[in-house]
Order: structure tokens, then sequence, then C-alpha cells
């Protein structure tokens, strides 16, 4: 099958990379608004060069990958769509609900027939995955206690903040998205605050360098989420989900930057120095499945209503740490 790919920045050049060791792949096709980057990535692929998005649309494709920057995902996701071929796109939707909700709408009115993916790869990590059937068998019991974390080893570029989102629209929402996944669960709740203790370009840009938010599930069960762009010890991503018969782990290695103020000599690893490290073998298994998905063998495995409901708790995230109270999650229509 032949791919698109539009956006060749670090996980665009990296998704690259991998569609073009992907067996069911015969041949890749690549865009981006920095026309340098795109034929630096198709040299080093093997890919095609497409100077515009009609161009790309139009070469003959079997599926698209989305890897540009937010801003754009929605009317590349649109496009891609309308031209009938079904699309991985990196996570989000679109900045807001309210965006996700329009182009989401716009898709049932086309017929909502082409399939959609979004790139939460957490999703296609071992740990992950391991959790979430010790969940479904019962392994663990009822759950009452779920607790992850995202934490950056240091802040991104000053100049990435006034667009991310904010940090739990950045970050938390692949803590959310996972809970959801892991769980079968949906969110209904969610109290939120943060702090800033670091650089002064996150205040300035109302956003804050550390966070945790409180979520309460369908069923009872509670679940903090803890986020920070300053964790000097290295990257650390980890669920631990708690129930009545035990308590399973992800991302609990020989990796993960812990220390133990016992002088015990575990974890014996090197911390892992950021997400490419740290889920590089969950992004190709998340290609490989949407290749699966454009070969028609199996539906999304993350479907833009998924992406909705983790942003829709990034959201009330957002929004109860400016109130300081709890938000309830609505049901979406």
């Amino acid at each position: 099958m032949r791919i698109g790919l539009i956006g060749t920045g670090r996980i665009g050049a990296f998704h690259a990379s991998t569609l073009a060791a992907l067996p069911a792949v015969t041949g890749i096709v690549v865009h981006d608004a920095d026309e340098g980057s795109a034929r630096r990535v198709a040299e080093q692929t093997g890919a095609r060069y497409a100077g515009d998005l009609d161009g790309l649309l139009g070469a003959g494709l079997d599926g698209v990958v989305v890897a540009a920057p937010t801003t754009f995902h929605a009317e590349l996701i649109l496009a891609a769509q309308r031209a009938g071929l079904p699309t991985f796109c990196e996570k989000p939707v679109a900045g807001t609900l309210a965006e996700t909700d329009a182009v989401l709408a716009a898709l049932e009115g086309d017929g909502g027939g082409v399939p959609l993916q979004i790139g939460f790869q957490r999703r296609f990590d071992a740990g992950y995955l391991a959790v979430r059937e010790a969940v479904a068998e019962g392994r663990l019991g009822w759950t009452h206690t779920l607790r992850a974390c995202t934490s950056d080893p240091a802040p991104p570029h000053p100049g990435y903040i006034p667009s991310s989102g904010g940090i739990f629209r950045d970050c938390s929402v692949h803590d959310y998205d996972i809970i959801r996944w892991v769980t079968g669960r949906e969110v209904t709740e969610v109290y939120a605050t943060g702090a800033n203790r670091g650089e002064d370009f996150f205040a300035a840009a109302g956003d804050v360098d550390t966070a945790v938010s409180l979520l309460t599930l369908d069923d009872g069960t509670l679940a903090s989420c803890s986020a920070t762009r300053y964790n000097g010890a290295g990257y650390d991503v980890r669920l631990e989900v708690c129930g009545s018969k035990g308590t399973l782990a992800a991302g609990l290695t020989d990796q993960a930057p812990l220390t133990s103020a016992e002088g015990a000599a575990w974890p014996a690893g090197t911390p892992y120095g950021g997400f490419m490290e740290r889920f590089q073998d969950a992004y190709r298994a998340e290609l490989t499945a949407f290749t699966e998905v454009v070969a028609g063998a199996r539906p999304s495995p993350c479907t833009g209503q998924d992406a909705r409901a983790a942003l829709a708790v990034a959201e009330a995230a957002t929004r109860s740490r400016a109130e300081g109270r709890p938000i309830r999650i609505a049901r979406a229509a």
C-alpha cells in the first residue's frame, strides 16, 4: 500500500522511517510546509516528495498519516477523509472540544465511512496492554485507585507553550485516554490544580509547569494524574492500577527514573531520555495497526470519539484549575 505523510518534523520523520520498514507499505509520499525538511526525509527513506497537499492527496494513496502541528490537524483530517483516504492523525483531532465536535460532525455529515485513527501510542505499549488485560480478566479484583504520571525531564522550547493547549491538553491527556482504555470506564468528574516554580514563560502563557488532577470514574474508582515539565531524573511515564485483589504497574522497569531512599540497587538501568525512546516500540505497533486499518483488516483502535473523550477531561481539568472547583464531565451527544 502507498501511504502519504503530512509533516516531517521530529515525530513525522520517525513515522516516515517506521513506515518505510513496514512490509505492508510499498511506497511513501511526503509533504511539509518546510520543503527542505520534507525533501530530507524523502531522501532518507526513499519516499516521494509532494510539493503541495493536492499533489499528495492525488498521488494514488491508500492512506494518510498526519504529523503536522496541532493547528493544522482539523483541516488535514477533513481533506484526507473527503479524499476517501483512511487517516491516522497524531492527537488531538483539534485544539478545542468545540473544534473537535465540528470536525466529527462534518465527517458524520459526509457519511462517516472512512476510518480515522488518532495517535495515542500508549495503547500499544506492552505494559499498558498487560494492565488492561489484567483488569478485563478480573485478576486485580475491583479497582479502587489508579495513579498515573507523565513527567518530562526538561521543559520544551518556550515558543511551544503558547500553542500547546496547556499541560492538561498536552501532557495529561495521554493519561486520561489510557485510564479510559485500561479500565473501560468513563470519567465523570475532574478536580485539578497546578503550580509554577520554574521558568516564567509558563505563567506568561497562562499555563503551569506542574499539575495534578483527580478523576472520578463512573464506577466510583479514583484516579490521580500528575504531570510536570521538570523531572530532572529523566522521562517518567507510569500507571499503577490498584484493585481489591492486587496491584499492577506499567512503566515500572529498570529504565524508570527512580531512586530508592533505602539504598536498593533497583532500578539499575539508564533512565529514558524522552518519549521517543520510551515509546518507540509502541509507535511502531501503532502504525502497523494503521496499515491493518487501511487494509480493512481491523477497525480503528482509537477513534475520533475516543480522542474527544480524553480532550473533554483535559478541558474540564483546565477549567477546574482556573475556577478552583470540581467539574462534571458532560457526555457527548
